[in-house]
C-alpha cells in the first residue's frame, strides 16, 4: 500500500477517536461537575524508503498517531440550587466517595440524605469526612456547611449547633494521572491524594459541567469535514492506482 494511503489511515483512525470524545463530552454537557476530555496526537516518523536516491528529510514519513486524551479541569460555571446539602468547590479539590470499590474522587456537589441519615451523592456513594461517612440524625435542621467543609445543624428543637463532620477535600499533585470510571467519578493511585486546605466550599450551589456545548459542536463539524476530505483524496489515490494499473496492462507486450 502506498505513503499516502497509509497516511490518511492513519489520520482517519485518530479522526473517528476525536469524534467520538467529543460526542461523549456533548452528551455530558448536563452533569454537575463533568470534566472535558480532549485528545492528544504527535507524529509519528517513519523511514521505509531505502534507496540512495532518498536523502535527509525525503526519507522520512510522518503518520498521525493517537497519542491519549487530557482532562480539562477548569471549573464549571456555579449555579445556585438552595438545597443546604449542595456543595461546590472553589479551587482544584475534590470531594471523597466511599464506593464498593473502595474510595473515589467527584467535583459533583449534588448531595441528598439516604434512608440512614447519610450524606450521599447522586448515585448513592455516602461522602467521606475527615471521619468517615457524614450522618444527620432524623430531626436535624438548618443544616449549615462553612467555607472549609465543616458541616452543622440544629438538632431537634435546641438551638445549639451540633457538627456533624467536616468534607474531606484532596488535591492531587498531578491530577492528569486520574482516571474517569464513570458516574461522574475518578480513580488515583493509592497515596496520590492529598489533604486540600486551600480550595473554598459554597453551600446551595453545584458546579455545572464545563462542557462547551457550542465549541464542541464547532469540534465535531471540523472533524466531520477533515474526515470528508480524507476520504476524497484516498478515493482519488486509489483511482490514480486503478488508471495506472489499466494504461500498463493496455501496453504491448
Amino acid at each position: 500500500m502506498e505513503n499516502a494511503l497509509l497516511v490518511g489511515l492513519s489520520r482517519q483512525t485518530a479522526l473517528e477517536r476525536q469524534l467520538s470524545i467529543i460526542a461523549n463530552n456533548i452528551a455530558n454537557v448536563n452533569p454537575a461537575g463533568y470534566k472535558t476530555d480532549n485528545t492528544l496526537f504527535e507524529e509519528f516518523l517513519n523511514t521505509p524508503a531505502h534507496e540512495d536516491n532518498f536523502v535527509g528529510l525525503d526519507r522520512r514519513v510522518s503518520y498521525v498517531q493517537d497519542r491519549g486524551t487530557f482532562h480539562d479541569f477548569s471549573q464549571g460555571p456555579p449555579e445556585e440550587t438552595k438545597n443546604p446539602l449542595d456543595v461546590t468547590i472553589d479551587g482544584s479539590a475534590f470531594l471523597v466517595v466511599q464506593t464498593p470499590g473502595g474510595e473515589r474522587y467527584t467535583r459533583d456537589g449534588g448531595l441528598h440524605l439516604n434512608n440512614q441519615g447519610q450524606l450521599v451523592t447522586v448515585s448513592g456513594n455516602p461522602v467521606l469526612g475527615t471521619g468517615g461517612p457524614i450522618t444527620f440524625q432524623p430531626t436535624d435542621h438548618d443544616i449549615n456547611i462553612t467555607p472549609d467543609g465543616t458541616i452543622t445543624a440544629v438538632a431537634g428543637n435546641g438551638r445549639t449547633d451540633s457538627i456533624r463532620g467536616k468534607l474531606r477535600l484532596v488535591s492531587f499533585a498531578n491530577p492528569q494521572s486520574l482516571q474517569k470510571e464513570g458516574l461522574n467519578l475518578f480513580t488515583a493511585d493509592q497515596g496520590a491524594a492529598q489533604a486540600d486546605t486551600k480550595s473554598v466550599v459554597r453551600q446551595g450551589f453545584i458546579e455545572k459541567s464545563n462542557v462547551n456545548a457550542v465549541a464542541e459542536m464547532g469540534r465535531m463539524l471540523d472533524v466531520a469535514r477533515a474526515y470528508t476530505s480524507i476520504s476524497n483524496l484516498l478515493q482519488q489515490q486509489n483511482d490514480l492506482q486503478k488508471n495506472a494499473i489499466q494504461q500498463l496492462a493496455d501496453v504491448p507486450a
